[in-house]
């Protein structure tokens, strides 16, 4: 299998980019799926689309890093550059990204998952950092996005523990933000980001740089990103047109082109 049929990306014509896992038969993240995921999230980094959906295979989203790859030291420290290098630019798409995640989502699978923005799990997801039974741990930014999302002390003891997250636990924590009918997960994920394609896009990638910048800093130092970022969406088109529709029409009647 070629690297480029590992991670496969559909541009549709309603601006959202569908990209999808496709290494049979449990999504191993292997290095080579890394360096192509790498090189789609480079793509739709130069090249945006509207808003982002990462999907896997109905059983399986991804299973995490190919085992298969460990041996020592050296071999770590590869294959966790790599997965760095690729998530790192997962999380840095400027566009809004969304994980459908159906069925499991462990290890490498669980940290991609987290380098989304926004996480739709099936009923029958499965979130888990399982490194632990293996006697590691997890090294594709699980020790660090893990707690940012759901507090240091419950990402400790899952990461300790080894233990699955079922969907409800994951919604109750922050781990997803929705839970879905299996059949109605990709709808509703691929709904989602034609809503976002479809509005102020500017204006979207904005804010989500002022909050993941932000987040990295302290109040004072996000409070003066987010005044430079507000003065910087007033050249773009999209407020033109959505503060004159604004006063035509009242709020949310506007036409945006994402300029």
């Amino acid at each position: 299998m070629s690297n480029e049929s590992l991670v496969l990306i559909d541009r549709r014509s309603d601006g959202v980019a569908l990209v999808t896992l496709n290494s049979p038969k449990v999504n191993a993240l292997s290095t080579a799926l890394l360096a192509r995921l790498h090189d789609v999230a480079r793509e739709l980094t130069s090249n945006p689309a509207g808003a982002v959906v990462v999907t896997g295979g109905d059983r399986l989203f991804a299973a995490g890093a190919d085992i298969s790859e460990f041996d020592g030291p050296s071999e770590a420290k590869t294959i966790g550059a790599a997965f760095h290098a690729a998530l790192n630019a997962v999380a840095a798409i400027p566009s809004f990204t969304i994980a459908a995640v159906s069925g499991y989502a462990l290890g490498g699978g669980c940290e991609l998952s987290m380098a989304c923005d926004y996480r739709i799990a099936s009923t029958k997801a499965v979130f888990g950092q399982p490194e632990i039974l293996l006697g590691i741990i997890p090294g594709g930014g699980g020790t660090q996005r893990l707690p940012r999302l759901v507090g240091a002390s419950r990402a400790k003891e899952i990461m300790a523990t080894g233990r699955q997250v079922k969907a409800e636990e994951a919604l109750a924590i922050g781990l997803a933000n929705e839970v879905v009918e299996p059949d109605a997960l990709m709808a509703r994920a691929l709904e989602l980001a034609a809503t976002i394609a479809s509005g102020a896009t500017v204006a979207t990638r904005l804010i989500k740089q002022a909050v993941d910048q932000g987040m990295e800093t302290d109040l004072a130092s996000g409070l003066a990103l987010e005044l430079q970022l507000f003065e910087e969406v007033f050249h773009s088109t999209d407020s033109q047109v959505g503060v004159a529709s604004f006063l035509e029409h009242g709020p949310g009647k506007a036409t945006f082109t994402g300029k």
